[in-house]
């Protein structure tokens, strides 16, 4: 039986966090839940909940900064940029769909600690990137502050750049500061039909290469583009290659005219403008084209760009599975066909992207198979030792979200 602490402010949460260590109890770190299909499956006594954790502290439009408490909810916080035109510039993934859960649920504390970026991660970088302080509470029981509101602010260790992607296995977050980026005045989208899986990595490789600012490369195999609901995009039947540019009006019309022109050795090339654009892309974030596949699990694999269609091939030969391709080539979403008693593709799955020097995570399958298999990437003898040691600096007793990476840690 687990008991579920629901902390008011950030002394409750010192507290709690002081008597699991005291008690040598491990503690599971939620904000609403909307990610605890992720991951292994822990099997605590006791569960903080940071929800109640909830409001933005300040926000600063002219100075393009905004403080939340951890427990915020995205939505409440992308509405308040939008008043303004701005937006979280790294556009991260909303997993509550794919994961069978509520949209727009997941909170700000959430999506610093698993890192979460959308498809302008290829222009914009990572969450971590536009992470910039937080206030926070170890596994020591200790409450401290990193970094600040102002870019450059470090003098020492970027901890906050330790924090992100750590899954709440170092902290419990309770405050966090982020940069955020005026919104573009226009979008418009580049579709390319028809190319196989290596002519489109060649094609968004020539996209991202080119002086036109692509904030956006993704490439959906025909077996997926009937998912996505959209006329212009699914009713085609074909492979489609899309290309995203964004910024002021007329730049954004000169882009769109200039790269379409380098492109078309490709083939014939096609434009959606603003709406459409935003739908297509939202689906593309948020790989609706898996949400429904519920008899599949979902795996994400990070890879070198250039790579993206030999480690897609290398896969194909050994799994029945779907794939998207999202930056550039960098990113592939794998739904594989889940056999009885099978591994999931995992064997594939790994041996691929080791061959490319990439990594692999498994995103969605039942918690059987999540206490099975290894759902991050088993980590290389010298980074494991390091994580350790991490671990033990912040968490040496192991309290907080203990087994949720790795098992025991």
């Amino acid at each position: 039986m687990t008991t579920v602490h629901s902390p008011a402010d950030a002394r409750e949460v010192l507290e709690l966090v002081r008597s699991a260590v005291a008690d040598e109890v491990p503690a599971e770190i939620v904000g609403t839940g909307t990610k605890r299909a992720l991951g292994r499956p822990m099997a605590v006594e006791r569960r903080i909940a940071l929800h109640r954790l909830s409001g933005i502290v300040d926000y600063e439009p002219e100075e393009l900064v905004l403080t939340a408490a951890a427990g915020t909810p995205l939505r409440e916080i992308e509405a308040a940029l939008s008043q303004h035109r701005q937006m979280m510039a790294f556009e991260p993934i909303d997993y509550g769909p794919l994961l069978g859960g509520e949209p727009g649920a997941g909170t700000i504390g959430g999506l610093l600690a698993c890192n979460l970026a959308g498809p302008r991660r290829v222009k914009m970088g990572a969450a971590r990137d536009h992470f910039l302080g937080a206030a926070c509470v170890t596994g020591r029981g200790e409450a401290v502050k990193t970094g600040g509101k102002v870019v450059k602010n470090v003098t020492g260790y970027d901890l906050c750049k330790l924090l992100a992607g750590s899954w709440g296995t170092l902290t419990v977050m309770t405050e966090v500061t982020i940069k955020v980026l005026p919104a573009p005045e226009d979008i418009r989208t580049l579709l390319l039909h028809r190319l196989d899986d290596r002519a489109a990595v060649a094609a968004m490789t020539v996209a991202m290469q080119s002086a036109h600012e692509v904030s956006g490369a993704a490439h959906l195999p025909a077996d997926t583009t009937g998912d996505l609901g959209m006329a212009r995009v699914s009713g085609a039947g074909t492979a489609v290659t899309a290309l995203r540019l964004e910024g002021f009006g007329p730049s954004v019309r000169a882009r769109v005219q200039a790269l379409g022109a380098e492109l078309a050795a490709f083939g014939d090339v096609t434009e959606l403008d603003a709406v459409p654009s935003r739908a297509l892309w939202r689906s593309i974030r948020d790989v609706e084209a898996f949400s429904s596949l519920w008899d599949r699990p979902v795996w994400r694999l990070s890879v070198p760009p250039a790579a993206g269609a030999e480690v897609a091939e290398a896969i194909h030969t050994q799994v029945d599975c779907r794939i998207l391709f999202d930056w550039a080539g960098g990113l592939l979403w794998v739904a594989p066909v889940a056999e009885p008693g099978s591994d999931l593709g995992q064997a594939a799955i790994r041996l691929a992207v080791s061959t490319s020097g990439g990594h692999a995570t498994l995103i969605r399958a039942s918690a059987e198979y999540r206490d099975a298999l290894d759902v991050f990437q088993p980590p290389a003898a010298g980074a494991a030792a390091l994580s350790r040691r991490v671990k033990e600096a912040f968490d040496p007793t192991r309290i907080l979200n203990r087994g949720r990476m790795y098992r025991d840690v």
